[in-house]
């Protein structure tokens, strides 16, 4: 059997990682896979990438890196994802969605509203009502966020699917089987709240509070359920 490719753009708060794991583990665990049917690349330490025809499905993760440092290990994941689309199924989280959309001729920048972080409603648009990923979601959810960058303009032909108060790029999908979703689905309260208290300083700078954005975060089922979905749509495939 064909694995679960998961692309590895980075590693989280070394206190998370020794308390709760990494990205890759929160990943796995949200898609209620093995780890023998997932095979993890960690692209910034330099490891190869697989063909695009010996893997079932993509999932590329967050990173503390920005996409516009135009890191070589990045460009070249980016130049991977731009061939592989229409093969396996991808999703992106976060930096994966923004390294996603800007390997397919988006634009990626600062957020121009200042980080995005805690909890927050994600509005699905008319087209994710009909989307094979997104469709049971609408029309709102509860979904983790963390981020500076957004993918300020999207890939040319790409369908738009989400949005929040901070965000106006929060899904995506490009073709019949790629999509990019800034939030995190992989994340929950615990993770989310660690994140804020480790940006803090940067948010109290933008004018934010971040105590009142660690009240914000509260669990959501819905975050798992897409991850879940989207091993759906590989079965399916």
């Amino acid at each position: 059997m064909k694995k679960l490719l998961l692309i590895k753009c980075g590693d989280t708060i070394p206190e998370l990682v020794a308390r709760r794991g990494d990205f890759e583990d929160w990943i796995i665990a949200g898609t209620g896979l093995s780890r023998e049917q997932t095979v993890t690349v960690n692209v910034e330490k330099g490891e190869p990438l697989p063909a695009p025809e010996d893997i079932s499905g993509v999932i590329v993760s967050g990173s503390h890196a920005m996409v516009t440092e135009h890191r070589p290990w990045s460009e070249q994941t980016a130049q991977w994802l731009a061939s592989a689309v229409g093969e396996p199924p991808i999703l992106g989280i976060c930096y994966g969605h923004q390294l996603l959309g800007y390997a397919l001729g988006g634009t990626v920048a600062d957020n121009p509203s200042g980080r995005e972080m805690g909890t927050v409603e994600i509005s699905f648009t008319p087209e994710a009502e009909t989307d094979y990923l997104l469709t049971d979601f609408t029309p709102t959810i509860q979904a983790q966020v963390s981020h500076k960058q957004s993918l300020i303009t999207l890939p040319p032909t790409a369908t738009h699917l989400a949005s929040s108060a901070r965000e106006a790029n929060q899904a995506f999908r490009y073709g019949d089987n790629a999509w990019g979703l800034q939030f995190h689905p992989e994340f929950d309260a615990d993770i989310t709240g660690e994140y804020v208290d480790y940006c803090a300083e940067f948010l109290k700078e933008e004018g934010q509070d971040p105590t009142a954005i660690r009240e914000t975060c509260v669990d959501s089922a819905a975050g798992t359920s897409i991850l879940r979905r989207f091993i759906n749509i590989l079965s399916e495939s």
